[in-house]
């Protein structure tokens, strides 16, 4: 058994994050609460480590989902037939990705052109960081990352052209050009920072600010994006999530929907920090890490990290 599966059953759980960078409409303003009708679209293969960490969606309802521990990127039809894009090269023999050991692929976001996005922590400074896959080429590495990190969660602001990353043991949000190159170190603070295992984990830039949630303390995080591209001041907008996930804006207010990974539920969070379980383990959830949305149909992402049964993706619909 892998020393991170090993320390996820004696309860500390695995890092994931994302953000959704889609092109597909967003969902209604009045879209807040999930239906109980859920379909499975795909059971996923757990002994070859077919456990998604993190989705994003295509225009025509497929998802793209990082796997999280076998360092492979994979297209989900919706017809849930599963297709390997690429399977990212292994660090260094003696190498050990913070906190979880093994290598970690982590939040995932899609351009306009199909250009896929994502995170690769492997505690090897020639590997870690943010990477690039354009349809039909090979993956490779745009921005490095600190070794001694874990980047996590990913979003992109159109707006600025900037990616927002993540670090859950650095207790940082990086900031990379969409371009790549040199990272520079957007938000350092203590709101950020792990309580024992894992902080900063899922993000979303969304109406001028990045929202950022901390795993192990529970909380969902404002920060605001200054004229200037600083960051301003954190807010704190919700508490007692604890193992809180991935998330994603129901519509155009500040209403989201949260993965909550160990508990097993998925959460309704307003914008006045009150929250309510919206699906649970009745409604077919394995562990969710993460969530997107396209049109009115909510895609789920099972790791299935403690169940470690049936990793899955599912589709809930909203209303």
């Amino acid at each position: 058994m892998r020393p991170f599966l090993s320390r996820k059953r004696d309860g500390l759980l695995t890092a994931t994050i994302a953000a959704v960078f889609v092109t597909a409409s967003a969902v209604p303003a009045t879209a807040v609460t999930p239906r109980p009708d859920v379909r499975v679209v795909t059971h996923l293969d757990l002994a070859s480590g077919q456990q998604p960490e993190n989705v994003t969606l295509e225009p025509g309802g497929s998802a793209v989902v990082t796997f999280a521990f076998n360092r492979q990127i994979a297209r989900i039809t919706p017809g849930g037939r599963v297709r390997v894009l690429a399977t990212l090269p292994a660090p260094s023999a003696g190498t050990a990705t913070p906190v979880l050991s093994s290598p970690f692929l982590g939040g995932i976001v899609r351009s306009h052109d199909g250009t896929l996005y994502f995170l690769y922590a492997t505690g090897d400074g020639a590997l870690t960081g943010l990477w690039r896959l354009r349809p039909g080429g090979t993956p490779h590495r745009i921005a490095a990352l600190p070794a001694d990190g874990l980047p996590n969660g990913l979003a992109f602001d159109r707006g600025e052209r900037n990616f927002y990353a993540t670090d859950s043991v650095l207790s940082t949000v990086w900031r990379i050009p969409v371009t790549g190159g040199a990272p520079v170190r957007w938000a350092v603070t203590p709101e950020l920072a792990p309580a024992g295992f894992i902080g900063a984990n899922g993000i979303k830039i969304h109406n001028g600010a990045a929202w950022v949630t901390n795993l192990d303390k529970g909380t969902v995080l404002r920060i605001p994006v200054t004229r200037l591209g600083h960051a301003g001041p954190v807010e704190t907008r919700a508490t007692g999530l604890v193992d809180i996930d991935d998330f994603t804006f129901t519509g155009r207010g500040d209403s989201l929907l949260a993965a909550i990974n160990k508990a097993n539920i998925i959460t309704l969070v307003r914008p006045d920090g009150s929250h309510r379980t919206v699906l649970t383990a009745d409604d077919g959830l394995e562990n969710p890490t993460s969530l997107a949305v396209h049109g009115t149909a909510l895609y789920v992402a099972n790791g299935a990290y403690f169940t470690q049964q049936d990793p899955s993706l599912l589709v809930a619909g909203l209303r």
